[in-house]
């Protein structure tokens, strides 16, 4: 009963947000309270929730620090060069710049984090997708798509976890695990250069005069006028604005001037500190490198960084005030939908029901698929890692398929890597609060992200399963 209900409860919470008949943190909240009621435990759901709170506060503490700490570093100026040099590779033209999008998301994803990944590749491209008419769901895919292949790294966790679970070196799981990740990693490259071809075919290819000369006539904020009915229903359609927003990727839509090279920045916003753009650089690499070297807790350091990044850049209380409320909206959004979701694991975890389905999934395996399981874990880890955290399928499933694979001779190592295949499905699993700073700053719908991603995503990882086994890697 309890792995009915739990699969009822994750399906339940699917279609509602993807036909969006319940905004995402309500069905969050909700549908999880419903549910423990119906399994009988409705008098234990204030147990399981300050659970679920307790174990995703430090999650919730990191990303409303890192947004402040990131978003202070671009309104200074900081990535400034990285968008101009992507800028002028991708032009005007959407075939590059979705192109451009995978790979920015995929450098940037070597610190490890998707938080900031997300948070610096949207920040640097909305401008550009706002602009040129983009579908905003192109951005949102490419991006978490190239960040779960990359999440793999051994300092990204999924590699560290799956090491602690089984008792092995990090190290000789992820190495061979190379090539195979390399292959999906050109999958993501080359489906961003179809999509962009895509994007080409429904946009054509401006000039940058027509472009500028456009933006003056009206700013636009969605996919725009001109998109055919799938991509209208995917991006939300088109509004009107008078301005800019004064918070997150808003802020880098500021006009250009006619002189100027179209820019994704507006590079004359007075928060700019050009004097101290030695010093905030120094400052983000000594950041992510405590973070990778794990000197503290990711939350004290972004805490910390973020309190300091503040006083040398905005000495002045009102304008440490200023962009506190400027980038508010977004901490706002992502905090409380962390919080929402810590109901959901919560319920899910506290009712048992978590257990359930990973031990039905175990047990519906065919006893002849034995000498396979490696193959079976990983085409398992793809829907069990979306509906699941890492932490939930990684000491809670992998030692058990990890055992079942041993009695029939699979050796460990080849079900740690097998584990890895899912990651870039995970990635968009409505259980990673990183994908609500991906949808949030982007200004898509969770469920429009969901409808796009989710084919892309788990054909990315059946292509890495599949280099795998042509390697000997599984």
């Amino acid at each position: 009963m309890l792995t009915i209900l739990g699969f009822a409860m994750i399906a339940t919470f699917l279609v509602l947000i993807m036909m969006k008949k319940m905004s995402p943190i309500a069905a969050l909240v909700l549908i999880p309270a419903l549910f423990c009621v119906f399994v009988g435990k409705g008098a234990h759901l204030g147990d399981y929730v300050i659970d679920g709170v307790t174990s995703l506060a430090p999650t919730a503490a990191m990303l409303m620090f890192a947004i402040v700490y990131f978003g202070v570093m671009i309104d200074v100026g900081l990535f400034d060069p990285i968008v101009r040099g992507i800028l002028k590779f991708c032009k005007a033209d959407p075939m590059r710049i979705v192109v451009g999008t995978a790979l920015l998301a995929a450098i940037v994803s070597l610190d490890g984090d998707g938080s900031t990944t997300f948070m610096i590749t949207v920040s640097a491209l909305y401008p550009l997708y706002k602009r040129l008419k983009m579908s905003l769901v192109v951005l949102t895919g490419v991006a978490a798509m190239a960040n779960g292949v990359m999440n793999t790294l051994p300092w990204g966790g999924p590699t560290a976890r799956a090491a602690t679970a089984l008792k092995l070196d990090a190290s000789d799981i992820f190495v061979p695990m190379i090539p195979a990740l390399a292959v999906g990693l050109l999958f993501v490259i080359g489906l961003s250069y179809v999509l962009g071809l895509r994007e080409r075919k429904r946009l054509g290819v401006l000039t940058l005069d027509e472009v500028l000369v456009e933006e003056k006539e009206t700013v636009l904020v969605g996919a725009g006028s001109g998109a055919d009915a799938e991509d209208e229903r995917l991006t939300g359609g088109s509004g009107a604005s008078t301005g800019a927003d004064a918070s997150g990727p808003a802020a880098f839509a500021g006009s250009a001037d006619e002189d100027d090279d179209f820019q994704g920045l507006d590079p004359h916003r007075d928060t700019l500190r050009p004097k101290l753009y030695w010093f905030n650089a120094l400052l983000t690499v000594s950041l992510l490198t405590a973070m990778i070297m794990e000197w503290l807790p990711i939350p004290v350091l972004f805490l910390l960084g973020a309190a300091l990044a503040l006083s040398v850049n905005f000495p002045r209380i009102p304008d440490q005030k200023a962009r506190i409320a400027a980038h508010a909206d977004n901490v706002l959004n992502v905090s409380g939908m962390v919080f929402a979701a810590a109901v959901f694991t919560g319920v899910l975890q506290g009712t048992g029901m978590v257990d359930a389905m990973a031990k039905w999934m175990v047990d519906v395996i065919p006893q002849g698929m034995g000498p396979h399981m490696a193959l079976v874990t990983g085409v398992l880890s793809l829907p069990l890692t979306y509906f699941m955290s890492n932490d939930g399928f990684y000491f809670g499933v992998l030692p058990v398929l990890a055992e079942a694979g041993a009695a029939h001779g699979v050796s460990p190592l080849e079900m740690a890597r097998a584990s890895l295949v899912g990651q870039p499905l995970h990635m968009s699993s409505p259980l990673v609060p990183a994908v609500y700073v991906l949808v949030g700053m982007a200004k898509v719908e969770f469920g429009d992200h969901t409808r796009f991603v989710v084919k892309w995503a788990a054909l990315t990882c059946l292509v890495i399963l599949g280099a795998g086994i042509l390697f000997g890697i599984i």
